[in-house]
């Protein structure tokens, strides 16, 4: 049988660990035959945490033609299917396919202000918050549906891949990684007398937008894409959105969701 990938290109994060690790996995692929490269690579593989899988999804630009993989040489590694002591047994699934495919939803976020419009991708969150970190109003709503009039210090719109991440210090629900969904979560709303917000999560299919639209107060906004921070001005509206396209993440054939997140979060 033909093998599916050969070239490779390695995304290594910048601390000694990781370095040692990306050595001694090069060193087991080579011997495998593999082509470790910097271009027109059919596998990428980050070598670090979680952070270290997002910037490789975005340096290479959400590459619809290209597998990714993550070998976890940081703390939690929630991304990062690879722990370091499995890696050679790892190399020996990828020499005879011994693996399964498995489509991970982008989330596009369109930002509109009064000078210009920006599109930005994100494999996680989106987190929008006042320029100031002061309480913030706005409306949301879905597929031009009032949800609600939100008041509080932000919201946290997550994929499902994110549920497991920012979104779970805010109480978010955690949602199976496939079911390509967005998740408004609200960060420290406010409910009393004079505003009512609500406290929970909501769930949204893949098919349904997202629009955020500021008013003349609340329009110079923080916003956190997967953890880069963005300060945009005079903002007319946020929309957000399911992309319709995917990444292709490699997993071994072994991999269950639900086993990652007993083993994650919950195991000692």
């Amino acid at each position: 049988m033909e093998r599916k990938i050969n070239k490779i290109r390695l995304f290594v994060n910048d601390n000694e660990k990781s370095t040692i690790v990306a050595k001694d996995l090069e060193r087991e692929l080579l011997k495998y035959g593999f082509e470790i490269t910097q271009d027109q690579f059919d596998l990428a593989i980050s070598v670090g945490g979680d952070g270290s899988f997002l910037r490789m999804v975005k340096d290479t630009a959400f590459a619809q033609d290209v597998f990714y993989i993550g070998v976890n040489s940081g703390t939690l590694g929630f991304l990062q299917e690879l722990d370091i002591d499995n890696t050679l047994d790892f190399v020996k699934r990828l020499n005879t396919n011994n693996f399964k495919e498995e489509n991970i939803s982008i989330e596009q976020t369109k930002i509109i202000s009064e000078d210009k419009i920006y599109i930005f991708n994100s494999l996680n969150e989106v987190v929008i918050r006042d320029n100031d970190f002061k309480t913030i109003k706005f409306p949301i709503y879905v597929d031009d549906e009032l949800l609600e009039n939100f008041t509080g210090d932000g919201v946290l719109i997550s994929t499902s891949t994110g549920s497991t991440a920012y979104n779970m210090s805010f109480g978010g629900s955690i949602i199976y990684n496939t079911l390509n969904t967005l998740s408004i979560t609200p960060i420290a709303p406010l409910n009393n007398k004079a505003y009512k917000t609500l406290n929970n999560s909501v769930i949204i299919p893949d098919d349904k937008k997202i629009t955020i639209t500021p008013n003349k107060d609340n329009n110079s906004l923080f916003l956190m894409i997967d953890g880069e921070h963005q300060q945009i001005d005079n903002i007319i509206k946020i929309e957000i959105k399911i992309s319709n396209k995917v990444i292709k993440c490699l997993r071994m054939n072994d991999f269950h969701f639900i086993k990652v997140i007993n083993s994650k979060i919950l195991a000692k």
